[in-house]
């Protein structure tokens, strides 16, 4: 066999080999199941056109302590506790998502179920919004409900309510909420524009109330401190005005983001704390459409500090995010995958804006078109769904090897549809969490904390670190899913 031969053969081996792990990438089969998880995700009365079967209604007195309906929204993870702070966050993200990519979403079919996803979040929300100046953060306690596995179906843990007034603030909490009512609002404008204008009467009072009582809400909610404690508020603010400026167009809401002493500087993270890098990037915007200067007071502030973001995850900053020998984007120990999945929304939606500008980026380690966002974005989905030393998807139930012992109560435990018997607090951790085997149940579209930093995986449900997933994991990936399908 001569050598040119062989080099033909070597050339069409490697052709074929990119061609089989490309192929075997399918975006569209991942966002169905990002979509899924939130169904999962359920607390409340399941609608009749539930697709998790696995799921049954759960937690149908919550609020009654207090007086007041607060059934349905989600379970943060995997525990049985409603966080309203990440949970707000989660919305805002799965809204953002929707907002930027709905076209995309509704050619795949999944525009519906997006906006289910949302409404599902959205309709908690706004009970638990009852009055102007009132909201309430949580429904059930971290402590007592980590101290028992049980199904959600037929946990018997405290469900007390907690709650944010006017003598006892929580800016942040308040503002998320703010920014999360205002993006859903504009998902909701051409399908339901009656919904969307109520979202958007909540959104607007809860600024005000976040506004004109600071505070930091785990100074009011004490229990949340331990497990979801904000480091701030003055990002909540801006983010929500920035929303609110996007759906109203009202100059007040613009006066605000220019007026604020604090544009947040370069970030290190995007994440349910920290939502500086969100209303940067959106500000960013505005300067990109000539809507606001761009050279002049905080608006070139603004954009510079999200391109510094930017430009360190894409390796061309003065002080670059780590990179795993794999190729994943790790900022953090404790639920990397957060972290990723936010950042890959950042690049791929400041693509989206830079790309009908034909504008790049200007980094210190070099310029950035926008196709090197959208190529970085795609790296860090394909490791995440597989593409990576470990051949792993990140990504439960999608592909052939995947987490089976995710850190999650009712994926954890049988069926109560297939068995009914009750699943005592202590019983549970006997029976089912020590239990080396898979979950009973699937938990598909769910994104785990995912590996360390040298690509390794612990596939075990002690491993909360890595094997937990949470809401604010997959809602970013929803609009890269969408774009990339």
């Amino acid at each position: 066999m001569d050598s040119i031969t062989v080099f033909a053969l070597v050339c069409l081996s490697l052709l074929s080999t990119t061609h089989s792990v490309l192929a075997a990438i399918d975006y569209g089969q991942a966002l169905t199941k990002s979509l899924l998880y939130y169904e999962a995700q359920r607390s409340g009365m399941l609608p009749p056109q539930q697709r998790v079967q696995w799921r049954g209604d759960s937690a149908l007195k919550d609020g009654s302590d207090a007086g007041v309906d607060l059934v349905g929204g989600y379970y943060d993870a995997g525990d049985n506790v409603k966080f309203g702070f990440p949970m707000a966050f989660t919305i805002t993200m799965l809204s953002w998502s929707t907002v930027e990519f709905a076209n995309k979403l509704e050619a795949k079919n999944e525009l519906s179920n997006a906006l289910d996803a949302i409404k599902w979040g959205t309709d908690y929300l706004i009970k638990a919004h009852p009055e102007a100046n009132v909201l309430y953060g949580e429904v059930g306690d971290g402590g007592s409900d980590h101290a028992c596995w049980q199904r959600p179906e037929d946990m018997t843990t405290p469900r007390k309510t907690f709650k944010i007034d006017e003598q006892h603030p929580g800016s942040d909490l308040a503002g998320e909420t703010a920014a999360a009512l205002a993006a859903a609002s504009i998902a909701f404008k051409n399908a339901d524009p009656k919904y969307s204008g109520l979202l958007l009467t909540h959104a607007k009072q809860l600024f005000e109330f976040a506004r004109t009582h600071p505070g930091l809400y785990q100074n009011s909610i004490n229990v949340a401190g331990q497990f979801y404690s904000s480091s701030g508020y003055e990002d909540e603010l801006l983010w929500a005005a920035a929303w609110l400026h996007r759906a109203t167009d009202d100059q007040s809401y613009l006066d605000y983001l220019g007026q604020a002493g604090n544009t947040g500087g370069a970030r290190t993270e995007f994440s349910w704390d920290d939502k500086f890098v969100g209303a940067q990037v959106l500000v960013a915007k505005l300067v990109l459409e000539g809507k606001v200067p761009a050279n002049s007071g905080p608006w070139s502030q603004y954009k510079n500090q999200a391109e510094q973001f930017i430009c360190s995850f894409i390796q061309k900053g003065n002080s670059n995010v780590k990179k795993t020998p794999g190729g994943l984007l790790w900022f953090l120990p404790f639920n990397n995958l957060q972290y990723t999945a936010t950042a890959t929304l950042v690049a791929t939606i400041y693509s989206e804006y830079l790309s009908p500008k034909h504008a790049p980026i200007q980094c210190s380690g070099g310029i950035v078109q926008s196709p090197a966002l959208l190529d970085l974005a795609r790296s860090q989905v394909d490791y995440i769904l597989g593409s990576n030393p470990n051949g792993m998807s990140y990504m439960v139930g999608y592909g052939s090897k995947y987490p089976t012992q995710v850190h999650h109560r009712g994926a954890s435990i049988v069926s109560i549809k297939k068995d009914p018997s009750p699943v005592a607090c202590q019983a549970g951790f006997d029976a089912w969490f020590n239990k080396n085997a898979p979950n009973p149940n699937v938990l598909d579209g769910a994104i785990v904390g995912g590996p360390n930093d040298s690509d390794g995986y612990t596939d075990s449900r002690s491993n909360f670190q890595m094997a937990e997933a949470a809401t604010v994991n997959t809602a970013p990936l929803v609009g890269v899913l969408a774009k990339l399908a």
